[in-house]
């Protein structure tokens, strides 16, 4: 039987640590399939994480991902790759290529991202179990449920976010969740939920120069005639929108678009930027870099 795994590490930089990785990989009869690496010489001693200043007297760190296939399971490779690990002090995960995470997917009542997410699940585009879609309204039962999607209705009454909140967690632990994306969820999750799930939640929203937070941003952009739409999608921390970055784009507009007009162009990025991020994370693509992330597309 054979075996498709991905490793993925980050470890401070030194020589010998590609051919320390392979040789282990040879060793358990393991054929390379893809890989990729990257130095940042701004991560070593006396940096702060995601500080690209430079270190004094710091070699940099050092990150990989490799992906190969042979006899050996997940178990066994750890196994053997233990020593190698331990020796360049690794932060290493060995992953299972043909894992789907269970995924739960958290809407509002803006849909498109939602709808993307659906349409790319069904046709195999993205390779994750959808579990279910949770919502703080009902709008979207009828389409999620037409995919044969558990819906999930998780209505927040004044002065019981906590409650719902709870309820969420509830559902996420019941539903195995090993990934929660954001498709245009428009509550505020707490800081505890968040740093329980370092790492496994995927927010998006709209990015704009100058940026417009808060209500009909689109409609206020085009106020001001904004030339650049996009959007950014982004692993959530406790800091509102500001968990480090997996995918972004941009779109050109023009002083002729009507308000309305924006809003469906930006919603057609938000829409590619998410599903661009999910399938990074699915594959293992994306580390944590302290405050930024490593992408190796």
């Amino acid at each position: 039987m054979t075996h498709r795994l991905v490793l993925t590490l980050s470890c401070p930089d030194r020589r010998g640590i590609a051919h320390a990785v392979t040789g282990v990989i040879a060793g358990v009869g393991g054929n390379i399939t893809d890989s990729a690496q990257f130095h940042d010489p701004g991560y070593g001693p006396g940096c702060g994480p995601g500080d690209a200043s430079g270190g004094a007297g710091g070699a940099g760190r050092f990150f990989l991902r490799t992906a190969f296939e042979g006899a050996a399971d997940r178990d066994a490779f750890e196994a053997a790759f233990a020593g190698v690990a331990s020796e360049f002090g690794m932060a290493a995960e060995v992953h299972d290529a043909g894992h789907r995470p269970r995924t739960l997917v958290l809407v509002s009542r803006f849909g498109h991202c939602l709808n993307d997410l659906l349409h790319r699940h069904a046709t195999g585009q993205l390779a994750m179990d959808l579990v279910g879609v949770a919502s703080n309204h009902e709008d979207w039962r009828a389409r999620t449920e037409a995919e044969g999607v558990p819906f999930h209705h998780l209505p927040v009454a004044k002065g019981e976010k906590a409650a719902q909140e709870a309820r969420l967690d509830a559902l996420c632990e019941a539903a195995g969740a090993e990934l929660i994306v954001l498709a245009r969820y428009m509550q505020v999750l707490s800081d505890g939920f968040c740093r329980g799930r370092a790492g496994r939640i995927i927010n998006i929203h709209h990015s704009f120069l100058p940026g417009f937070k808060g209500a009909r941003p689109y409609h206020r952009a085009h106020a001001r005639g904004v030339k650049l739409i996009g959007a950014t999608a982004h692993y959530v921390t406790p800091d509102l929108d500001e968990g480090p970055i997996i995918e972004q784009g941009t779109l050109r507009v023009s002083h002729a678009m009507s308000p309305e007009q924006l809003v469906a162009a930006g919603r057609d990025v938000e829409c590619q930027v998410l599903a661009r991020a999910v399938a990074l994370h699915l594959d293992h693509r994306v580390l944590m870099n302290g405050e930024r992330t490593v992408v190796f597309g």
